[in-house]
């Protein structure tokens, strides 16, 4: 009917859909924009298909979309979290996307309490320590935690910068690693300050003892977040290839007898964060 396109469904696996979420970027004009590095190891390595998400409030339902996704990545951006979500001070220089703020909180919040897989990337960990109730913290170039904001620096290098995290005896990544100590890229200018809570911690920075992973599994699906960056040469990063496997595993199972109305939570809407 269609010539040389065929839709064939008979006997294909149906891959599980993850949204992606995009930032407001712009290039000449306003885009939303998510790097390709994110979503090719969704697909080599959880073997899903990725679904891109707006980050604009006034063109987009984001709770319609969760009965639509089988799970959601929180991806990293060149934008930090709204200090206001979280009632922080205010760094003039930081850089924010606060349609980004609004779209991840209510997004991640409804698939959370549905039920549904969700991960975190960076700034996708601080959106869900916030989301939790947690806050965060400034990090200055004295914390190691990325290059100094004195040099000039391709993008690639930004990502040439490394330290080790010490992952939590009997944690999900420390099962998955199967040691006690990995070495990641850091390139992170906020971090966590106070845990959010509900969330365990899943690693941690030897050297100040930041918080760098963290897990909870309050209403049946897995929430998981990292502040490194496993998408970065995840072709050569056996632990990057694992975290992916690990979105892939997650998104294929389900609990048989978890039960929505059982498992609500205390989530923080962005309309309300201020006030905590």
């Amino acid at each position: 009917m269609f010539g040389r396109t065929r839709f064939q469904n008979s006997g294909r696996e149906r891959k599980p859909v993850i949204g992606v979420l995009c930032c407001n970027e712009y290039h000449d004009r306003p885009i939303q924009s998510v790097a390709s590095r994110f979503i090719e190891p969704l697909a080599r390595y959880a073997n899903a298909t990725a679904l891109l998400v707006p980050a604009l409030t006034d063109s987009l339902d984001a709770l319609s979309l969760v009965e639509r996704l089988d799970g959601l990545l929180l991806t990293g951006s060149r934008s930090n979290v709204s200090a206001k979500h979280y009632a922080g001070s205010c760094d003039s220089q930081s850089r924010t996307d606060e349609q980004r703020d609004d779209v991840a909180l209510t997004l991640a919040a409804g698939m959370i309490e549905a039920g549904r897989p969700v991960f975190g990337i960076c700034r996708g960990l601080q959106e869900l320590n916030v989301l939790f109730g947690g806050s965060l913290v400034t990090l200055d170039d004295a914390a190691g935690h990325h290059r100094s904001t004195e040099e000039e620096l391709r993008f690639e290098e930004l990502f040439d910068h490394f330290h080790e995290v010490d992952l939590a005896a009997g944690g999900i990544l420390h099962k998955i690693a199967g040691t006690d100590r990995i070495v990641v890229n850091s390139v992170h200018q906020q971090g966590i300050d106070r845990l959010g809570s509900g969330l365990q911690v899943e690693a941690v920075a030897p050297e100040d003892g930041l918080i760098e992973a963290i897990s909870a599994r309050p209403c049946g699906g897995d929430v998981l977040a990292v502040q490194w960056h496993p998408e970065w040469n995840v072709s050569e990063r056996p632990e990057g290839q694992s975290f992916f496997r690990l979105i892939g595993r997650s998104l294929r199972t389900r609990s048989a007898d978890f039960d929505p109305a059982n498992g609500a939570i205390d989530l923080i809407p962005p309309s309300q964060a201020s006030a905590y």
